[in-house]
This record gives structure tokens, sequence and C-alpha cells, in this order.
């Protein structure tokens, strides 16, 4: 879900970037279409990634979801591959461009994260606090402009909670949608940027 803000700091701001990652961590977009499209809605109807998204859609509305996404400069749909196999889908979205904008003081670059491993059994072995550190730092690395990489997973979802904290995010208060509380936490670029996120 966005909210897009209509001001001035928003028309120079691109898309969100395809995170920069190396080593055993490899990304690309996700397609709307074929195994991709596959792939994206089988995983989300896994209790363990549902129990948090609740987006255990059919097919058809997943479709629609990635293709807008795709359409759009908010929200980039991303596949990432471990070892050459696919691990998780993530969505990299633009602060500016979404609900969480609406709760605390966004840089027009700050980009957020979510994610979700695909095989239930992939979790609780390091692997998640890995490829959020990846990802933070490669989305870093993609964006020079960039000084925050935020996420605001539930705050009942301690695992997640624990692979952030691991992966160099830092918690910045809490923020209350209507389908869930959540913790806001931030990876800065430097400590002097995690300033402006802790007035929330």
């Amino acid at each position: 879900m966005t909210s897009p803000h209509q001001d001035e700091s928003a028309a120079g701001v691109p898309g969100p970037p395809l995170p920069h990652l190396d080593g055993r961590w490899s990304a690309r977009v996700a397609r709307s279409h074929g195994t991709d499209l596959d792939l994206v809605h089988g995983w989300m109807q896994s209790p363990h990634i549902d129990a948090f998204w609740h987006q255990a859609w059919p097919k058809e509305r997943w479709q629609e979801e990635i293709a807008g996404h795709l359409a759009g400069d908010a929200i980039l749909p991303v596949l990432v591959c471990l070892d050459g196999e696919q691990f998780a889908y993530i969505e990299v979205y633009r602060v500016l461009r979404d609900r969480l904008g609406e709760h605390y003081p966004y840089r027009p670059h700050d980009l957020g994260l979510h994610i979700a491993i695909g095989d239930s059994d992939r979790t609780g072995k390091g692997l998640g606090r890995a490829l959020l550190r990846a990802l933070a730092d490669g989305l870093l690395a993609a964006d020079p402009d960039c000084t925050r990489v935020v996420a605001e997973p539930d705050v009942t979802n301690g695992p997640s909670l624990r692979a952030f904290a691991a992966a160099g995010f830092r918690e910045a208060g809490e923020v209350v949608f209507p389908d869930k509380k959540a913790a806001l936490v931030v990876r800065p670029r430097t400590d002097a940027d995690m300033v402006a996120a802790d007035r929330v």
C-alpha cells in the first residue's frame, strides 16, 4: 500500500534501485508472469509468510500487484537468490511514496524494505540477518543519495526483530498502521544520519 506524497522533494527522486549484491547473494527484478509469478504466489500462501504479510491472495491479484509495482516508481519487486537458488521475495520502496512516510521525518532518498524468505526451513539459521545486512549495504551502494534504509516489522515478530538488529538496524520507535503495530528500524549510513529518525 502506498500513500503518495505530493511535494517538491518527490519530483527529482527516482524509483527504488536494485540493490548491489555480490558473493553468495544475487538479486533481479521480479516479473509479473511465468515462473516468477508462480514462485511469489506460492510463497505468499506459506503460513510463516502469511502470518505477517497477510497477502495470501489469488494468483491473479499477485499478477496485478507486481505489474503495478513495475509500472510505478514507489516499489521495486525483487527476487533474491542464495548460491543461485531462489531464496526470498523483497520489496524495495521509497519512503516518501509509502504510508510509512506519514509516521516519521523521512529524507527524500530514504529506502524501505519488505522481506519474505520463501521456505520456512531456511529460516532460523542466520541467513535472514546475513541477507538484511547485504541488502542494506547493497541499497546504500546503489543510491549514493540514500542515507537511511528502514523497515517496519511487526512488533510481535521476534525472529524478524532480532534479525534486523543483528544486521545493524537500530530501533527508532513504533509506528501504528491500521493492520499492525510496527517497530521502525533504521540502518543509517553514518551515526549522524540516525538523529532525525529518532524523533518518531
